[in-house]
């Protein structure tokens, strides 16, 4: 997710690596903060790739800054990291799933479709699944986890009635 970040913001404007670190945490903070450590690395992988580019300045104090920008292949690549599936696993899916919520506007009305159908698919199996291991009368689960699995189900709910206003948005635009 750091390389569709990075991409995301990069695609508004050329940064510096603190500054790509703030606008990540400005866009995406509230559900996801990589660390200042993973960020340069990323970059990295980014230039290697050729997604992204450097330009070196130095400053008026005389510190040299490298600014950082998206390349063309690096918006194809932001596209592909958005519409791409995402894992199945619960514990990632709340977060990775609003990064590429977040990003859609990079999308065709179609792509954001199909986007908006993959996640609202996988919050409904996330659902399904926590409805069944409550539901299992065989299942010795406690207090605790009653009270979390309750919690989880209220939060698909609530996602899926999100991704369903996006969709009715999504199909209202032409």
């Amino acid at each position: 997710m750091i390389e569709l970040m990075i991409l995301y913001v990069l695609a508004k404007r050329e940064l510096t690596m603190y500054s790509v670190q703030k606008f990540i945490d400005e866009n995406f903070g509230a559900y996801s903060k990589p660390s200042f450590g993973a960020l340069k690395p990323a970059l990295v992988r980014l230039e290697k790739n050729g997604c992204v580019t450097t330009r070196k300045m130095m400053s008026d104090g005389g510190k040299l800054s490298v600014f950082y920008s998206i390349t063309k292949q690096g918006l194809e690549e932001l596209k592909k990291l958005i519409t791409e599936n995402l894992s199945e696993n619960p514990l990632q899916f709340f977060s990775n799933a609003r990064v590429k919520l977040s990003c859609a506007s990079f999308l065709s009305k179609d792509e954001c479709a199909q986007l908006f159908f993959h996640i609202k698919s996988l919050a409904v199996k996330h659902k399904f699944d926590a409805e069944n291991i409550i539901n299992n009368e065989y299942n010795q689960l406690s207090f605790y986890q009653r009270i979390l699995l309750d919690n989880a189900i209220c939060e698909y709910s609530n996602f899926i009635t999100i991704l369903e206003g996006l969709e009715k948005e999504n199909a209202g635009n032409s």
